[in-house]
């Protein structure tokens, strides 16, 4: 497979941008975005996308990872099509925080990357990307970015009647028959009134189509035109409602989400998840007093997945139980100043079951206070914050992890950003932050095989606090129906914890395995992201997407892992009436700079194509779709999925999907 050829690519690119800069301001503004954002602020410095509407279901994949992957900055773990968590900037795992409403989300995906995120996104209505730290906010597992889906679980505002929508899909290169039904309604006044929430979901999948391709095998390979072991099954559902009062609401949500899907690495693995949660929040808010604003949440999690053999044994069996509570108390303005000071506790007991743990079982608990203040001052939208947490991660130990034991750290965070208008359609921002994050317990006692990884995989009891320091610069311009945004960042870690080979190996069954461990080395990340739409015409609009991440090990010049390459999107979009349709081009330059023990990606590029029409019978709507992807059926692999996995499961193949939701 060639690479594509980057001149041209850049070039497009460059073109559409400069098209943007010299067309007519306008007074669009920014979607005001809620992660990240509790004063409500028009203007974020930080880099911040959305999906919701249309958009999002037009976007949507069976996972997380898969539905978020076009966006500037955003990639895909992609072990296999079940399991596939978002990275974003170069970072993955613990560093890349998955909410759901803002609270944690508990499951075992940033353990390991055959584990799902257990978030379905038939029943989610947005879902919410921050890239960069976010570590004030969402403490400094928010390193990388969060990602935060949004639903209507816990009302949060008053809809009397009934409402709702369904959604049915059918095709898709799994060969999907999924659906979806959500209701909500409700009674009374804004000031006294009760509103109810109800979902229900379900997907039926068959092994991911793939274009023929070599499939290693133990006995060297073999061709393929399907990714082995790939099906799944999954449903869930909810229950939540409210009770609104005079300046706010108090609800509670209980859900239930199962999934039973392959886990591709192995022939004849699958993995039986179920994950409970039980949440509640609300918010008083007034215009007079000391306090504006109170708001609070509180979640308890109970997770729980098997890993199960062909013959039907459960080999390894991973717990998780959380409980995550947030405050946040908003305060009177001082003058331009406006601000508020915020509680966030999490508790998490792990625990993993079988021969094939390589992490004991642990306790993770996590306290930290914030402030965040903002102000108008020289022209500038200023806004600055800290945070302090305290984080205790205690081990069981065991025969494989020695004694028990307990470690404390003190994570401090700052962030400083401010935002310049040029002009009514320029704007200028820019984002200082300096993050401290707690190891994780995986990353202090693992000592075992990890089968995703095909490694042997040491933790180091003795890591410290991983520090960095990042600045992110941006050049925003915003007219009517078009805009650039022009992103530029850096960050640099002085111990950023890397999962690195020793050269040992272990004995495996008679095959040597090669040892991994965890180590603090310093570490450097920068790169840019530029993304712009130009109207070119009321009902056709260009649109285009240009991202490159950079890092490397400072102390050998060694890349660091699973990066993804030079990757751009040029696209055409069109509208007549109710009908809507897209066409995009998307592709990715060879990867060559990897670590090591990894191999290069060949570069790719695949064409896409959509067509929506919009129906309407009375008060009730629908939206009819039509997905055509990868049309040329290119094979392509993905360089930021680890490398066991790359060569059993490449990019899906050319495939058809239609859908249609029903809003009324």
């Amino acid at each position: 497979m060639r690479s594509f050829a980057l001149a041209p690519l850049a070039a497009a690119c460059l073109s559409v941008t400069a098209h943007l800069a010299h067309a007519d301001p306008a007074e669009s503004l920014d979607k005001v975005v809620v992660t990240g954002n509790p004063l409500k602020s028009q203007v974020l410095a930080q880099p911040s996308d959305s999906l919701g509407g249309d958009q999002l279901v037009l976007t949507r994949a069976a996972n997380l990872g898969d539905t978020l992957q076009g966006l500037a900055g955003v990639a895909a773990t992609n072990f296999g099509p079940n399991a596939s968590r978002p990275s974003i900037r170069g970072l993955d795992g613990d560093r890349v925080r998955i909410l759901s409403n803002s609270g944690a989300s508990v499951d075992a995906s940033n353990l390991s990357f055959d584990h799902g995120v257990a978030i379905d996104p038939l029943v989610i209505d947005k879902v919410e990307v921050l890239r960069g730290a976010a570590a004030l906010l969402y403490g400094g597992n928010a390193v990388g970015g969060v990602v935060n889906t949004l639903d209507n679980r816990i009302p949060r505002a008053l809809t009397p009647g009934l409402s709702g929508a369904a959604e049915l899909r059918l095709g898709g290169p799994s060969h999907d028959k999924s659906g979806a039904v959500v209701l909500d309604g409700g009674s009374g006044q804004p000031h006294g009134g009760f509103g109810w929430h109800v979902d229900l979901a379900g997907r039926d999948a068959g092994n991911q189509v793939a274009p023929r391709f070599d499939s290693p095998t133990d006995d060297g390979s073999e061709s393929r035109t399907s990714v082995r072991n790939s099906a799944a099954r999954s449903h869930g559902g909810a229950v939540g409602g409210s009770v609104f009062f005079d300046g706010g609401f108090a609800g509670v949500s209980v859900d239930d989400y199962r999934t039973n899907y392959g886990t591709t690495a192995e022939a004849d693995v699958t993995i039986r998840m179920q994950r409970q949660r039980l949440a509640t929040a609300g918010e008083w808010a007034t215009a007079q007093g000391p306090v504006h604003r109170v708001s609070w949440q509180l979640s308890r999690n109970r997770y729980e997945h098997q890993e199960v053999e062909g013959s039907g044994a459960i080999g390894t069996t991973f717990k998780s139980t959380g409980t995550d509570g947030r405050l946040e108390v908003e305060h009177a303005a001082f003058g331009p100043v406006k601000g508020l000071v915020g509680l966030q506790t999490e508790a998490l007991d792990f625990s993993a079951l079988g021969e094939e743990a390589f992490v004991p079982s642990t306790r993770t608990r996590n306290t930290g206070v914030f402030v965040l203040e903002q102000a108008r001052l020289g022209g500038v939208d200023w806004s600055a914050g800290a945070r302090t947490e305290r984080v205790t991660v205690d081990s069981d130990g065991g025969d494989r992890f020695g004694a028990p034991a307990s470690r404390r750290f003190s994570p401090v965070s700052l962030a400083l950003s401010g935002v310049y208008p040029l002009s009514e359609a320029w704007s200028l921002s820019a984002n200082l932050n300096r993050t401290e994050r707690a190891p994780a317990y995986y990353e202090l006692y693992a000592n075992g095989l990890h089968v995703a990884s095909a490694a042997f995989e040491r933790g180091d009891a003795a890591l410290g606090l991983e520090r960095s320091r990042g600045l992110d610069l941006g050049l925003k311009w915003e007219g009517e129906g078009s805009h650039v945004h022009v992103n530029l960042y850096e960050t640099r870690f002085t111990n950023y914890i890397a999962l690195e080979a020793t050269g040992e190996t272990v004995d495996n069954g008679g095959q040597a395995v090669p040892v991994y461990a965890f180590t603090a080395v310093p570490a450097r990340l920068r790169g840019v992201e530029v993304e712009g739409r130009w109207q070119v015409h009321p009902a056709v609009a260009l649109l285009s997407q240009l991202d490159a991440v950079r890092g490397n090990n400072r102390a050998t010049g060694e890349p660091l892992p699973r990066l993804a390459p030079l990757r751009a999107m040029l696209g055409l979009e069109a509208r007549r009436g109710d009908w809507s349709g897209r066409l995009e081009w998307r592709g990715a330059a060879r990867q060559t700079r990897v670590a090591q023990f990894d191999t290069p990606t060949a570069g790719y590029g695949t064409v896409r194509m959509s067509l929506a029409r919009q129906l309407h019978w009375g008060t009730s709507d629908a939206l009819w779709y039509l997905k055509l992807d990868n049309l040329a059926n290119k094979l392509a692999y993905n360089a930021t999925a680890v490398a066991t996995i790359r060569g059993l499961a490449p990019q899906p193949g050319r495939s058809i999907q239609t859908g249609v939701q029903l809003r009324f």
